[in-house]
């Protein structure tokens, strides 16, 4: 048998996993277990299913554990033919939606995609705020900077683009972000063109060795990304942030998802 102990969760959907996989922070409340996340999306076919179980068994296999299957799909049969093989199984219909439609005496929609559908009246916010925070992100352009809901500042790959893109795609919030430089940091200051919304501001910082390593991965060997140059930066960044009153979150060990909730509840203090 392997050593590899490891339990194995499943995140398997009919349509892309992003319902299914959200329910991915529930593991982070056991973090005595390590875990290894397997997404498996459109997952709507009898081949599939079959294609899926096998690799649930092989799971298994590999160290006696029986993995964690945490399941968003609508075809009652097909949900059905994926539990014949052995799994802890989180089925999302049976355990939410239909003890809910239950409850308010409707027959839930059960088609892929219907929890994270682009249809309807957020479509457009949604669109519109997506075309923003990429046409704003990294200070790319300075116009229609009134029309953003908050604006993410702090050093290069602090985590201010994806964040900036999941407020978009999932809320549709416009967030622009800009980066903070060494030019800020002796000027003492901002971008100048930012100093008109400071109430729309909201500051991300990052521990220096995981900063270290992300910019590794861009510019390996580099100034940019030595520990040192990234204490700097780091420090210098909180203490300018700190001395404007920017309100401040740590991306380290935040998920964009978290990191969202953090900005939303901010805007909405605002």
């Amino acid at each position: 048998m392997s050593s590899d102990n490891k339990r194995r969760a499943f995140f398997i959907s009919d349509g892309t996993g992003i319902t299914a996989g959200s329910l991915g922070g529930l593991l982070a409340h056991f973090p005595d277990t390590e875990f290894e996340q397997i997404r498996i999306p459109f997952t709507d076919s009898h081949q599939k299913i079959e294609d899926a179980q096998k690799r649930i068994v092989n799971a298994k296999l590999i160290n006696g554990i029986r993995p964690i299957v945490i399941m968003s799909i609508g075809n009652n049969i097909l949900r059905s033919e994926l539990k014949q093989v052995d799994a802890y199984y989180i089925d999302l219909f049976e355990s939410f939606i239909y003890p809910l439609g239950e409850e308010l005496n409707q027959e839930p929609l059960t088609r892929p995609g219907v929890a994270h559908s682009m249809k309807g009246a957020n479509y457009g916010n949604r669109i519109e705020a997506i075309n923003f925070a990429l046409g704003h992100d990294d200070g790319m352009t300075h116009n229609g900077l009134n029309q953003a809901h908050v604006i993410l500042v702090g050093v290069s790959r602090s985590g201010k683009t994806p964040t900036s893109i999941y407020l978009a795609m999932q809320f549709g919030i416009k967030a622009a972000n800009y980066p903070l430089i060494p030019e800020d940091f002796e000027r003492g200051t901002i971008p100048p063109i930012l100093e008109g919304y400071m109430d729309k501001i909201f500051g991300l910082t990052i521990q220096a060795n995981r900063l270290s390593s992300l910019r590794s991965e861009r510019r390996p060997d580099s100034h940019y990304a030595s520990l040192e140059n990234c204490k700097d930066e780091i420090k210098k960044a909180e203490r300018l942030m700190q001395k404007l009153g920017v309100p401040i979150a740590d991306s380290t060990s935040r998920s964009v998802e978290e990191l969202s909730a953090i900005i939303i509840q901010h805007i909405n203090k605002n």
